[in-house]
């Protein structure tokens, strides 16, 4: 077999694959590279060296296995697809992940619904993630899982008797032990978490959460070392635990905002807002991205220093997710109030404080409103990373930009001697913030803007790949070969398919 389809490969473990799947216009099913950060950070690597990514491909229509088949080949990498039930996708995405682990990892308690049925629906999808990695994988392949979603994975892989290594990581944020603690699953979940040979988060506070937690329920357990990886002996285990600050393609971004016809864009984004000081915010429609409280900032600004009336503009962007959720329509109808308020009551012929956009742009479009803000407001109430906050600042190639960040995102733990640094919940403090930054001068401007394009420069997605196997496998990304001319083939004349049928088998 070819050398390099049969070793050293990854093995990716998410949620979803990194696609989406659409019908055309002729009722067939098309696939395209889906969007997030987890996407965004490994799909490089995988198309480089090859690989496999399990993952749920959002839909359970006919064709799908086929789909993802021919889209490998254009992805650089198999796409194997989990199959999950209309009940599975109920309990364990829309009941245990979304209802329990997402608000309460984000310091969120009230939304969270602790039904035992979601916990049982949690245990048997992860039960087919395992099964499926366990198929698929070889014994010498690196398994990487990833997200809150699939905790259990580690251990069902070896009561499946599956004796590859496997590593973990978090990309949201874990929470104090006070409030994990609160989860009546506790004890699983960390027993679970701690079969990973590798347990990886965000920051340092993270980890030190997750610790704290392991000790709360494990009074024994102990931690041997300092930095940003050490030891945590508890419950017979003794996994390692790291903090590995995700970051981006730099050089990508980069690159492609050097190219003519983004800075095209990014002009003709300015000419049609006047020249304006332009502020700009993307973020998914969701409770903790503190998009209410920016709006609201916005109006305290306008409302505080006049001078900046007709001088600013806010673009908002507004990624859509889980519109079927009550709270999440809500939250979109009292975004669109407040953008309506905000407009009727301060704009004049010619301007309005607010452009609102409801839609997911494609990354070239997002990358001219990237070079043409002169100021992007990255104000969640908690997030594990935000990836915005270091898009934006690798685009700012003019190294003019501002970053105005919130104090929970986990970019700050980076960032914040150099980004303009903000607590989401304080209105005013963001209102200054914005008057702040309209009169910055440009000297200040650039030396905030090279320190932080330095560090991202250095901390990219390559160095997080690299740390990470380094850490869990004393393997580094060069480790992994990249394909060799034949990689394709060797992988068809496999015993058995490298993809499942269409029954699934």
């Amino acid at each position: 077999m070819h050398q390099n389809a049969a070793k050293k490969r990854f093995v990716v473990v998410s949620n979803r694959l990194p696609i989406s799947i659409a019908r055309d216009r002729n009722g067939g099913l098309i696939a395209s590279q889906g969007a997030g950060g987890l996407v965004t950070a490994l799909a490089p690597v995988l198309k480089n060296r090859g690989g496999i990514w399990l993952g749920w491909p959002g839909t359970s229509e006919e064709g799908v296995m086929d789909m993802c088949r021919s889209f490998s080949r254009e992805a650089g990498y198999i796409l194997w697809p989990v199959a999950l039930s209309d009940a599975d996708v109920e309990g364990f995405y829309r009941g245990f992940s979304n209802e329990i682990l997402w608000p309460l990892f984000h310091e969120f308690q009230t939304p969270c619904n602790f039904l035992p049925e979601y916990w049982a629906a949690y245990r048997a999808a992860n039960l087919k993630f395992a099964q499926a990695t366990a198929t698929m994988a070889l014994e010498e392949d690196f398994i990487w899982v990833h997200d809150y979603h699939l905790m259990l994975v580690a251990s069902m892989l070896k009561e499946l008797g599956k004796t590859s290594r496997v590593g973990f990581f978090l990309h949201i944020p874990f929470p104090p032990a006070d409030i994990f603690l609160k989860i009546p699953w506790r004890r699983q979940l960390l027993e679970a978490l701690l079969e990973y040979d590798l347990i990886g988060f965000q920051t340092l506070r993270d980890m030190r959460n997750f610790i704290e937690s392991v000790k709360r329920v494990y009074p024994s357990a102990v931690r041997k070392g300092r930095g940003q990886v050490t030891t945590l002996t508890a419950n017979g285990r003794s996994p390692r635990i790291g903090s590995f600050p995700i970051g981006i393609d730099y050089h990508a971004f980069a690159k492609a905002a050097g190219q003519p016809e983004r800075a095209k864009a990014a002009r003709d984004i300015r000419a049609a807002f006047g020249d304006r000081f332009l502020l700009f915010g993307a973020d998914r429609l969701d409770y903790t991205k503190g998009v209410p409280q920016r709006l609201d900032a916005l109006r305290v600004a306008l409302e505080r220093y006049p001078e900046l009336r007709g001088r600013i503009c806010l673009i908002q962007v507004l990624v859509p997710s889980r519109e079927e959720v009550p709270q999440y329509r809500a939250m979109k109808e009292e975004i669109e109030r407040m953008v309506g308020e905000i407009n009727g009551r301060y704009s004049m012929p010619g301007w309005a404080p607010v452009h609102f956009t409801y839609r997911n742009l494609p990354r070239e479009e997002l990358i001219g409103y990237y070079l043409a803000a002169d100021m992007a407001l990255v104000t969640p109430l908690r997030d594990g990373m935000n990836l915005v906050a270091k898009e934006y600042a690798a685009c700012n190639i003019s190294g003019t930009g501002i970053l105005c960040l919130s104090e929970f995102a986990g970019a700050a733990m980076e960032l914040h001697r150099h980004a303009v640094m903000v607590n989401p919940f304080d209105v005013d403090g963001i209102a200054a913030a914005i008057r702040d930054g309209v009169l910055m001068d440009l000297g200040q401007r650039r030396r905030r803007m090279r320190a932080i394009r330095s560090i991202l420069r250095r901390y990219d997605i390559f160095w997080w790949v690299d740390a990470f196997l380094q850490a869990a496998f004393s393997k580094h990304l060069e480790d992994f070969p990249p394909r060799e001319e034949g990689y394709w083939e060797a992988l068809e004349a496999r015993q058995g398919p490298p993809w499942p049928t269409a029954s699934g088998s």
